[in-house]
Order: C-alpha cells, then structure tokens, then sequence
C-alpha cells in the first residue's frame, strides 16, 4: 500500500475517533478523559498500520509494545478521571476561552483539546506508522529500541504507582514526595514515557523508512520538557508546596541521577 495512503487512511481513523470523543465531550461538559486517549489513540493508530500493511517483524514488535504501554497509560489516566473528576488544567482552559474569546464550549473544546492533540498524536506515532512499512528481519538496532521502551514502561509504571500510594496517605497531604523514583528525578513518569518513544524510534528506524519519523520521538519529548509536561506541574508545584524549591535546588530534572547534598 503507498505509504500516503497509509497515513490518509490512518489520519481518517484517528479524526472518527476524536469526533467522537468530542460529543461525548459536549454531554459531559468536560474534556478531561482526552488525556486516558492519548495513548489509546496511538495504539488505534499503530494497529490499522498493521492491519494495511501486513504483520511485518517490525511491525508486529511496534504494535505489541506500543498497545502495552497504552493499555497501562490509558487504564491509570481513566481511572484518575473518574475519581479526581475534571482535570483543572482543562477547566482553566475552558474558562478562559469562553469569557475572554467568547468562545462556547462546544467551539473551545474542538480547538483547543480534540484538534490540537489529534494533530499531536499524529505526528508522536510516526514511529509505529513508518516503521511497520518494511519487512526485515529483527537486528541490534530493534533489540536496543525494544529495551529501551520496556525499561520506559517500568519506569513510568513505578513512578505513578509510587505517587498515587505517596498521596492515598493523609499524612502526606502538602508534602513533597521524594524518595524512590521521584528521589533521582523530579518527573520519572515523564522521562519513562520519552523513553519509551525513543525505544520506539529505534525499532522502526531499522527498517530504513522508519527513521524519518523522527520528529515523533522530538515532538514528545518537547511536550513533555516544554510545554504540556514539565512546566505545568512544575508551575503549580511551586505555588502550593513550600518545600518543593529545596526539592528543585537537590533533584534531577528530567533524567534520573543522584541528588544533590
């Protein structure tokens, strides 16, 4: 199948999905379990390449672990939905545009959230479009890739376990959490989830065509050191946690290493 085809055909899939997230949307009035789909919708994506293209090694290895980490990433960010209810990220949002743009919320909530991280999610799965394209066999390059996404998904894993036993304690309640994971690095769940698209990167990169879809791998990990990841958490850590500059000044940011005295 040309490959232009391919991704019309997959962009068609991921716009039905995401329209009809979109009015369930408007029933609900909140938008908040966009974020359960993000990683579902790229699974969604990764296995109608794979039905159009035919189960090539890469493929198949692509789907599989790809479908892994959405299951676990989309169950955890279903089950916060239902028992924190909306996201304050996204009711910030819709305020904002409804009394500053004058915008509805029907309007503001196509734009601002199901457009935007439908084209986001596009170009994150690159990887697992591209890369299923060409059949080869499996060499050191997808071994490493296949690490590196496993090592992401546990790492990632262990980090939102560790938060959500860190925050079910009352005692806890205006504390920082700093010990395992969150002792090395200020965001494990992120970084796991950059590795993850990393190690997908290098599966698909193998094949040859698969390493044009690097701007996936780029684009998530900027979203999450720049934009929709770090920075939100970070910004709202600061204003309600007295002691979380004394956890910045001695914790690593991003990639995990050992703090500082």
């Amino acid at each position: 199948m040309p490959l232009l085809t391919l991704l019309l055909i997959n962009a068609a899939v991921s716009a039905v999905a995401f329209v009809a997230l979109w009015l369930i949307g408007l029933r609900l009035k909140d938008v908040s379990f966009v974020d359960a789909w993000w990683g579902v919708g790229m699974a969604l994506i990764a296995w109608a390449t794979l039905v159009q293209s035919g189960a090539t090694p890469h493929g198949v290895l692509l789907t599989g672990l790809c479908t892994v980490w959405a299951a676990r990433l989309g169950g955890y960010l279903l089950w916060r939905w239902r028992r924190q209810g909306p996201d304050r990220r996204y009711v910030t949002m819709m305020h904002y545009a409804e009394t500053q743009r004058g915008w509805g919320f029907a309007k503001a909530s196509a734009l601002l959230v199901f457009a935007l991280q439908y084209l986001l999610q596009f170009v994150v799965a690159l990887p697992v479009q591209l890369g299923q394209l060409i059949a080869a066999p499996l060499g050191g390059l997808a071994i490493a890739g296949t690490v590196l996404a496993l090592v992401g998904i546990g790492f990632e894993s262990l980090g939102d376990w560790q938060l959500v036993r860190f925050k079910a304690q009352p005692a806890n309640a205006g504390k920082v959490l700093d010990t395992g994971l969150w002792r090395y690095t200020r965001h494990p769940n992120y970084f796991g989830d950059a590795c993850v698209w990393w190690g997908l990167y290098l599966i698909a990169a193998e094949t040859g065509l698969g390493a044009w879809a690097l701007p996936g791998p780029v684009l998530i990990t900027v979203l999450l050191t720049r934009w929709s990841g770090v920075p939100t958490v970070e910004g709202r850590m600061r204003r309600k946690r007295p002691d979380y500059e004394a956890y910045v000044a001695r914790t690593s940011g991003f990639v995990p290493w050992f703090p500082k005295a």
